[in-house]
């Protein structure tokens, strides 16, 4: 006997007050009482969100029945027994201006279904209806990869609604649901074919004259390459395998950036002054970080999405899934993201070896990669890298921009020891061979921590094993000045100013400058400064963010001197004797490459 489907439906019912109201729907629930819940995190951004707590009210009936509904914990409910159907209805609050949660105003709904849909426990592999009810007085459309039903009205309102995209949408199952993101609005829509497959890119938020044109030119350039670079034979877009087209949707703000992967779509946010207008031939100077965001997004519909983890296939949305293998998925991601940028022609080499050159400075900037390996840092990611502080420069080590430069290592290393006749890039394909192409139509299978040294010696013949175990499991730096010489590549360093140096990070708090970090074994640490100090006067000199800016301060003064320097610390002035610090060699410089990567 076929089992009948579950419902939902979501209705933006309060757009001022930002809720949503969601409504669940069990055929034959459980009959020694149905239990329902929200995950405790959204794959992609490792950190327990609860996303339960923003449920206002919730309640259920089982025709004119009321029954009674129990929490049992932070995340889930218990309904009483019936015999069915079981409708239970939440509202949702919904505020949270991310990539991970779910927002509504009089100007737009976005929502992960992570963060409204209701998991019916038992029931997660029935495949899911969902009826998307139009708002009251807002000629909204509805931009999503969750495929819409096929479904015929003599209703004009039903009609206009399924025109919008208003209606029924299909998914095979809970996971499948939760991974297609929701955005409704007036966005403005530009849409392209990327090797045959259909594409949109949404841009939410007041953005005159956005160069639509321009911006899908580009983004097709990426995303052509890297389909083509998965799938040099067929050319066919991953997406394909359950979901008819894939979209990006962007919000755009005064300064925001961000993105968070799904199977067949991916929300990001974007500053209004990174993205290009019409009439303006100047390129803004953050429209390669947007394309380098969407390319990494991008990247992750194989590489993540499809190709994952063993611990993730399946996911456990209940609780912290740890792994040592993020490295590997979000750093090569991001080592891949910039590399694809190139490829596709929309930068040239010296963008590229510009954008290289910041990675890498920005990983030896951080004292931190002394102390924790990438690996350490991708199990830690709960408890440290979503949990960073005014010491995470000190005490930790990133796996994306550490993890890029393993990557990078890597690549290096096989193409030396191949003679060019492999690269990381068949390691990509093997990955993508066995365990990511037939993920959704298979038995989902996910890589284990000890299986990628043996991939990578079966594509290429090459044994990464001691370069892993001092790379990723030890804390020794990659050594990209010798590697990038077997390819003809300079790698020097240079000051960025000649001035002396505190060695702190600061950042603005009205009209204050404030020690965000105070580095290990620098001046300011030497001298007694503290992260979160105030800066109020160097040698009897006021320093704010208005009339006496630190560089200029610090432009009197030579490495070496010591200095008074005053500070509040909490509500108490405080006095520090300083030597100023030499300007250190941070800034990595590459010269132009023999061959292209």
């Amino acid at each position: 006997m076929k089992s009948k489907p579950i419902l939902y439906s979501l209705e933006p019912f309060d757009l001022a007050g930002h809720r949503f109201r969601v409504t669940l729907t069990i055929p034959e629930p459980n009959p020694r009482g149905q239990i329902v819940s929200l995950p405790a995190w959204i794959p992609g951004s490792y950190l327990i969100r609860d996303f339960a707590r923003q449920i206002e009210t919730i309640s259920a009936r089982s025709g004119n029945r009321r029954l009674t509904v129990v929490k049992l914990d932070n995340h889930s409910w218990l309904v009483e027994p019936c015999a069915g159907p079981l409708h239970i209805t939440a509202t949702v609050y919904a505020w949270d201006l991310s990539v991970r949660g779910a927002h509504l105003d009089e100007t737009h709904g976005f929502f992960n279904g992570t963060s409204v849909y209701l998991r019916p426990h038992g029931f997660e592999e029935l495949p899911c209806k969902v009826t998307l009810i139009a708002p009251a007085l807002a000629n909204w459309r509805v931009f999503t990869s969750l495929p819409q039903a096929t479904q015929l009205s003599s209703s004009p309102k039903i009609a206009r609604d399924f025109a919008n995209g208003f209606g029924v949408y299909e998914a095979l199952n809970y996971d499948d649901l939760i991974d297609h993101p929701v955005e409704m609005g007036r966005p403005q829509v530009v849409r392209f074919e990327a090797c045959g497959a259909p594409h949109e890119m949404v841009f939410t938020g007041v953005i005159p004259n956005l160069d639509l044109k321009r911006i899908a030119r580009d983004v097709k350039a990426i995303c052509e390459t890297q389909i083509r670079f998965f799938e040099p034979d067929s050319s066919r877009a991953p997406f394909l395998d359950t979901a008819l087209k894939y979209v990006f949707m962007t919000m755009v703000t005064g300064d925001s950036y961000g993105g968070l992967e799904h199977r067949a779509s991916t929300a990001l946010m974007a500053a209004r002054k990174d993205l290009p207008t019409l009439g303006n031939k100047k390129t803004p100077e953050g429209y390669q970080t947007f394309l380098g965001l969407v390319s990494h997004e991008y990247f992750h519909t194989w590489h993540v999405k499809r190709i994952k983890p063993a611990v993730f296939a399946p996911y456990d949305l209940t609780k912290e899934t740890h792994t040592r293998l993020l490295w590997i998925f979000e750093g090569f991601t991001s080592y891949y993201d910039d590399l694809m940028l190139l490829r596709s022609g929309v930068i040239n080499q010296s963008d590229y070896l510009r954008t290289l050159g910041k990675q890498i400075s920005g990983v030896y900037a951080t004292p931190g990669r002394h102390k924790q390996s990438v690996a350490e840092s991708s199990f830690d990611a709960w408890s440290r890298y979503y949990k960073q502080d005014e010491n995470s420069p000190n005490a930790l080590v990133s796996y994306y921009t550490k993890g890029s430069l393993v990557a990078l290592g890597l690549d290096l290393t096989i193409r030396h020891a191949t003679h060019q006749a492999y690269s990381l890039d068949d390691v990509m394909r093997g990955l993508w061979e066995q365990y990511g192409r037939d993920f959704y139509q298979g038995t989902a299978r996910g890589l284990k921590e000890k299986a990628f040294v043996r991939l990578v010696l079966d594509c290429t013949g090459v044994d990464i094993s001691e370069q892993i175990a001092r790379w990723v499991y030890g804390r020794e730096d990659v050594p990209l000045r010798a590697l990038f010489a077997q390819h003809g590549i300079d790698m020097h360093w240079n000051t960025a100013n000649h001035l002396p140096t505190l060695d702190i990070r600061t950042r603005k708090q009205g009209d204050h400058i404030v020690l965000a970090t105070v580095f290990e074994h620098g001046a300011a640490h030497q001298g007694g400064l503290s992260a979160h100090d105030v800066l109020v006067a160097i040698d009897g000199v006021r320093i704010d963010s208005v009339n006496g800016s630190l560089e200029t301060v610090l432009a009197r003064h030579v490495p070496g001197e010591r200095v008074k320097v005053h500070v509040f610390r909490r509500d108490e002035l405080r006095e520090f004797s300083v030597k100023l610090a030499a300007p250190a060699q941070t800034q990595c410089q590459l010269k132009p490459m023999t061959a292209p990567l």
